[in-house]
C-alpha cells in the first residue's frame, strides 16, 4: 500500500496509516513523503494494521526518520520491529505506543 497523500502548505502534522504488508515500496514511499515535508513537521506513522513486516523495509523507515528534521512518532510495532528500530538508532521517544490527539492534522488513510 502506498501511504502518499497530497497536503496543503499550511499542514504541519501528518498521520500515515498503513495496513497489509509493510514492504520496501511502502517504506520508500514514507521516506519520500518525509523528505517533502517542511522542517519541524509532526509525523505520526501508524503501523497497527500491518499484518506483515519486511526487515529491509523497517531499516528504510529508520533511515527516513534519521534523515529528516521532523518529529516522527511510530506506533503499532511488534517487538522485533521495535528492537530493530532502536538498534538502528531511532530514539525510544519516537516509538509511541499510541497517537495523541492533535489539532490541524491531515490523515492519509488510503
Amino acid at each position: 500500500m502506498q501511504p502518499v497523500a497530497t497536503e496543503s502548505a499550511e499542514v504541519q502534522s501528518l498521520v500515515i496509516r498503513m495496513d497489509g504488508a509493510f514492504d520496501l515500496d511502502a517504506a520508500q514511499a514514507i521516506r519520500s513523503r518525509l523528505a517533502q515535508l517542511a522542517e519541524g513537521s509532526e509525523v505520526y506513522v501508524d503501523l497497527s494494521r500491518v499484518r506483515e513486516f519486511h526487515d529491509r523495509a523497517v531499516a528504510v523507515l529508520a533511515e527516513g526518520i534519521a534523515a529528516g528534521p521532523h518529529r516522527v512518532s511510530v506506533r503499532g510495532l511488534r517487538h522485533h520491529q521495535y528492537r530493530m528500530l532502536r538498534y538502528l538508532g531511532v530514539p525510544a521517544s519516537a516509538l509511541d505506543p499510541g497517537l495523541a490527539p492533535r489539532r490541524n492534522v491531515y490523515v492519509d488513510d488510503r
